[in-house]
């Protein structure tokens, strides 16, 4: 069909003629592209003519239409065979246009530098744009084909390969450092790791002691006081069965062993129980000091001495500066001073409406004296507590001594 392309092509839509009509001067074109000449050619007539004259595109004469338009226009159908024919051929080196079915790729928009069709340039976004046909659109830029080259071979080039080198030369900087850093992290936290296993491990074992000591301390003790019990055991045991024994003589021989048994057993010396506290608490430690430690000073955190400490001791250990102020307070104390004291208030008191300057010593004496006796009174609850414990001691030991008596 390219072989005919130009003569089967509508000079005013340059596309492969549909319906095409035969004007009275022999040139044929779309019967839609009459239309739209015709109806543009009426736009500057006032009334309708029953014949309708029009210019002919191609050349240029005036041709009279009957008043019916272009459908009573012949029809060329030879012209209309020749491109049905073409059309049902179907030849794969022809280009037709992509958003028009069929239509051939013809002309040559100078605008978009492109092939498209004749509806491309009439019906489509090309509308308007200068164009050129094939022959003289290809003699043009295969002459100009040459200064392509020269573009793809000058300055700024060679500048994309130097940039390209130096975003290469970046691009291993930036991962060598990236890579020193993977290492520097690695090693950083290999580091942490074992300052943290070693820290780990020395608590335990500091723990693993003290369970030691705890077994040594206790594990005697309570094996001394099962030894004393199986004794007791035993000897209710003997109870019973001297109990059953009908013979005066061997009754009062085994009691008098039973009796001699009993004082001798609780004549041993039993261990001397006291409350006790393991100190430091790890726990406390992981919690107070460690979970407030920089990680750069973990290191720096000394493994603690767990031992046991009687409460008492632990108490008066934890009681903080208040109570160790007190003390400092109230040894060097002397009750004549305190009475001197009272007296200089008393006088400076009843001279006071003659002085009024006095009254700022006056009310700092005051405040000496309230601290004075809260200290006393302090240490007057302690010492009461101690007895009230001391006291308390002696009556379980008591009251124990007296549910055996009962027993046996």
């Amino acid at each position: 069909m390219h072989h005919f392309e130009e003569e089967l092509t509508c000079s005013i839509c340059y596309s492969i003629f549909e319906d095409p009509r035969v004007l009275p001067c022999s040139h044929t074109f779309c019967r839609n592209c009459l239309e739209n000449v015709i109806q543009l050619s009426s736009n500057f007539s006032i009334w309708r003519p029953l014949r309708i004259s029009l210019k002919c595109p191609n050349c240029r004469s005036v041709v009279e239409i009957p008043a019916d338009g272009t459908e009573s226009l012949p029809i060329n159908f030879a012209l209309k065979a020749i491109i049905e024919k073409c059309q049902q051929e179907d030849h794969s080196d022809v280009a037709t246009c992509s958003e028009h079915y069929r239509q051939p790729l013809n002309v040559y928009c100078l605008l978009d530098r492109k092939l498209v069709c004749g509806h491309c340039l009439t019906i489509g976004k090309h509308n308007g744009h200068p164009i050129d046909d094939l022959q003289s659109a290809y003699t043009k830029e295969k002459e100009t084909f040459g200064k392509l080259l020269e573009q793809l071979t000058d300055k700024h080039w060679t500048n994309v390969c130097l940039l390209i080198e130096k975003l290469k030369e970046q691009k291993s900087q930036c991962e060598s450092i990236v890579q020193d850093d993977r290492k520097a992290v690695a090693q950083y936290f290999k580091k942490l790791g074992e300052i943290l296993e070693h820290k780990k491990q020395a608590l335990l074992m500091a723990l693993d002691e003290m369970n030691t000591h705890i077994l040594e301390e206790y594990e005697p003790l309570i094996e001394k006081l099962k030894k004393i019990r199986e004794e007791q055991l035993e000897l209710m045991s003997l109870h019973t069965s001297i109990k059953k024994e009908e013979s005066p003589l061997i009754f009062l021989e085994k009691v008098n062993g039973l009796h001699q048994r009993i004082k001798a057993l609780k004549q041993k010396e039993l261990p001397d129980v006291k409350p006790v506290e393991i100190h430091p608490r790890i726990g406390h430690l992981l919690k107070d000091v460690w979970s407030k430690t920089k990680i750069g000073q973990i290191n720096k955190i000394l493994t603690p001495e767990i031992k046991l400490i009687p409460k008492e001791k632990l108490c008066s250990k934890d009681s903080g500066k208040e109570a160790r102020d007190s003390e400092e307070l109230l040894q060097p104390v002397n009750p004549f001073a305190v009475l001197l004291l009272l007296m200089m208030m008393t006088a400076v008191t009843l001279f006071s409406f003659h002085r009024p300057m006095l009254s700022v010593v006056i009310e700092d004496i005051r405040t000496y004296i309230s601290e004075f006796l809260l200290l006393i009174y302090r240490d007057f609850v302690t010492r009461l507590q101690n007895t009230v414990d001391v006291l308390d001691h002696m009556f379980n030991l008591l009251m124990g001594n007296f549910r055996e008596n009962c027993f046996f």
